[in-house]
């Protein structure tokens, strides 16, 4: 059996400010009931407005760390696929987000933070010093991470090019990819509307893949992106 040892929290030494953008953060007791609130009413408004219905749930690994990845047309994505976890890994899930929409001002980094456990990542200081980063936290947390390789929401619904960023994050560890593909979001909340349509939603979930063979460098990095746009690509014209 391991020996106990007191590790103090990542963000203790940052203000509360400094502390919701951080990819330090750790929940405390305020944020762990809010989150476990929200996730609660996210679930039944999923369930209820949007009849979602999820096949594949299976593949989801057993324990952390792991990455979900899918396509990414509409804010709802993000809550769908936090969703489909068993409720006893919930604590550990961070969805990646856009920090200049979700951070930019303190109340909307506020809700982020204690709601949606969102971790930053700022599209204009996205280089390879943040991504390990997240690599770091990913494989010492351990953290469930909920990313989108398309880097933005499509405008016509369609299936964007991955970018290499996650291969930064998992190539060359034994760290499992999940990948899903979210129907029916765009019609439902496209971009630039306002509320979202009581249309049906349906996440298929696919096997892990794993990069362990692959090396840590843009060749390795580039080829994770293909393989992953491949799954999600199949998954998307799966007909079961």
């Amino acid at each position: 059996m391991d020996d106990w040892q007191y590790r103090p929290a990542g963000d203790l030494h940052l203000k509360p400010g400094e502390s919701l953008r951080s990819l330090q953060r750790e929940a405390g007791l305020i944020s762990s009931l809010t989150q476990t609130a929200w996730r609660a009413l996210v679930r039944a408004y999923l369930r209820g407005y949007h009849r979602l219905r999820i096949d594949g749930a299976e593949n989801l690994p057993a324990q952390a760390p792991f990455v979900m990845i899918g396509n990414h047309t509409s804010h709802l994505d993000a809550l769908v696929l936090a969703s489909a976890m068993p409720w006893r890994l919930r604590r550990s899930v961070f969805p990646i987000a856009a920090g200049d929409v979700f951070f930019e001002t303190p109340a909307v980094a506020l809700f982020s933070a204690m709601m949606l456990n969102a971790l930053p990542m700022w599209r204009k200081r996205c280089g390879s010093h943040a991504m390990q980063e997240l690599r770091d936290r990913l494989l010492s947390g351990p953290s469930i991470y909920i990313l989108f390789p398309e880097g933005t929401r499509s405008r016509d619904g369609s299936l964007g090019r991955f970018k290499p960023g996650l291969g930064m994050i998992v190539a060359g560890s034994s760290v499992p990819v999940v990948p899903c593909h979210l129907e029916g979001a765009f019609a439902a909340s496209p971009p630039g509307a306002r509320l979202p349509r009581p249309l049906p939603l349906r996440l298929r979930i696919g096997p892990p893949l794993t990069f362990a063979n692959l090396s840590n460098d843009r060749s390795g990095w580039q080829e994770i992106a293909t393989r992953l746009e491949a799954a999600v690509s199949a998954l998307r014209d799966s007909k079961s």
